[in-house]
């Protein structure tokens, strides 16, 4: 089973003279010798280092304390998650899981050998508690992939010892600086051992960067997908951990895309970017199996919190629980195959071939503030349409479905915003933030709509088991009155919003 820490380290260049003395550095009380260890560390990639180019690492190390699996994933300089896994012969199907947005159908491989002599000193302040791990690295590098070479350097590196202030590196670093060693160039021994063992003449996947500044309307629109499909595939991992809110994030970017697709159709010939949104909505519907229930647990479970005990009749709560509960072990295994399925794989491929060769529109070479502000008052006007209807018709079932159409079309607009707020600034901006509270206000109403068909649902399995039924009537009741407080608070947020918006 895998387990993730989390890691701060800093490196440095190193020479013959060694590690400096520490023993004067603020804080440390002892500098203890743990001895040398010897590490042998195969490093896995595609033979065209996707995982390198995303500043991903997976080794499988021997010796020293940790030898098992390791994948570490950035966090920010100097910062990784490291997840780990036994010791075993190939490489462990949870880790390969967690990098197969990245790695796709490609398999991994040994690219690199590192073995390292480590000379370790443990860093303790006065009550004998550990600051930080610093060590000198001797290390040997074979390419083991291309026809590669081999090199060898000395390296200090300096790790902050588990819930430490990072603070604590920044002192240890002014005594390194102050005795003449520097920063490593490198971001890590992978990272230098690829660039120094590189067969001549081959080009190397470099680390990820952003794209350049965007001129035509085409480049707008290009690089909003493009940041939304970086962060598809990087929260990929973080959903299968099941971390907290990555699903919702996920599902969001999907959604960010498709809308982009939508709105921006004069830019991106819908005709080759329909499939793709089609494939987008069957995604986000399987991210939302979990996240609609959990939306509708936390308000069910808030407003059942806010009647008098007086008018809690049965064993209301524990209704609640059981329809929480339902199915969530199955949806998440469900979940999981989605993320391993060749259809989710195709759609990240679909992606990636739709930024690279995009089917761009005549509009797209246009200027940005044109053809990117038509697209976004285009997308308004549809929303304004929406909402007089919704405002005109009277409560019940056909009002409660034009304020849920009036909802996804405020949602679309603001992405839409977004997608122009490079190309127009602060309106865009303003639109993007209107639009926001539109969403959300217009959301509570249809919150409020799933609200009460539950209820109704829970009170019928209740009432057939013979229990009470009161409550849910109750909890009815005050559903219908937020919803009616949110149609009524419409006409008056709408006002305020035409009257400011300048797209």
């Amino acid at each position: 089973m895998a387990d993730t820490k989390r890691e701060i380290e800093r490196k440095y260049e190193s020479d013959d003279s060694g590690l400096p003395d520490l023993t004067g550095v603020a804080g440390v009380a002892a500098v203890v010798d743990k001895g040398v260890a010897q590490l042998d560390a195969v490093y896995h990639d595609t033979t065209d280092e996707r995982l390198a180019a995303a500043s991903i690492t997976l080794r499988r190390r021997t010796g020293g304390s940790d030898a098992g699996w390791h994948l570490k994933f950035p966090v920010a300089p100097g910062v990784r998650d490291e997840i780990r896994a036994p010791l075993s012969d190939s490489v462990p199907p949870e880790l390969a899981g967690l990098v197969r947005s990245r790695v796709r159908e490609a398999e991994l491989v040994p690219v690199v050998r590192l073995r390292s002599d480590r000379d370790v000193r443990d860093l303790l302040d006065a009550d004998g508690r550990l600051l930080a791990e610093v060590s000198v690295d001797s290390v040997r590098a074979e390419r083991l992939t291309g026809g590669g070479g081999s090199a060898q350097w000395t390296e200090i590196e300096v790790e902050l010892a588990d819930d430490g202030d990072p603070v604590f590196l920044d002192t240890v670093e002014k005594r390194l600086r102050k005795a003449g060693v520097q920063p490593s160039k490198s971001a890590s021994k992978l990272a230098r051992a690829l660039a120094e063992t590189a067969p001549r003449g081959r080009k190397r996947r470099l680390p990820q960067r952003s794209a350049a500044e965007p001129v035509t309307a085409g480049d707008h629109v290009l690089a909003y997908v493009r940041a939304q499909r970086d962060a598809v595939v990087a929260l990929d991992p973080a959903v299968r951990q099941d971390e907290d809110d990555s699903v919702h994030r996920m599902r969001v970017a999907t959604r960010r895309t498709r809308s982009a697709l939508r709105s921006y159709g004069k830019v991106l010939d819908r005709a080759a970017t329909d499939p793709i949104g089609a494939e987008l909505k069957w995604l986000a519907g399987e991210l939302g199996v979990d996240r609609d229930r959990e939306v509708l647990t936390e308000r069910l479970t808030a407003a059942l919190a806010e009647v008098p005990p007086t008018l809690v009749s049965g064993p209301v709560g524990s209704r609640l629980l059981t329809w929480a509960n339902a199915s969530r072990g199955g949806s998440r295994r469900r979940l999981i195959g989605v993320l391993d399925s060749e259809r989710y794989v195709a759609l990240l491929d679909a992606l990636d071939a739709l930024i690279n060769e995009p089917p761009l529109l005549k509009a797209a070479a246009g200027k940005p503030d044109k053809v990117i502000a038509k697209a976004v008052r285009k997308d308004f006007g549809r929303l304004s349409g929406l909402v007089t209807e919704a405002i005109e018709l009277s409560p019940g079932q056909d009002r409660d479905v034009a304020v849920h159409e009036a909802r996804k079309q405020a949602k679309r607009t603001r992405y839409a915003a977004e997608a122009a707020v490079l190309a127009l600034g602060d309106p865009a901006k303003a639109l993007a933030r209107s639009m926001k509270s539109l969403q959300g206000l217009l959301g509570d109403h249809q919150d409020s709509v799933m609200v009460r068909q539950t209820l109704r649902e829970i009170s019928a399995v209740a009432h057939a088991a013979g229990e009470s039924s009161f409550t849910y009537g109750v909890l009815y009741g005050r559903e219908e009155g937020r919803a009616a407080a949110v149609e009524a608070a419409l006409p008056g947020a709408w006002q305020a919003i035409t009257g400011t918006t300048d797209v």
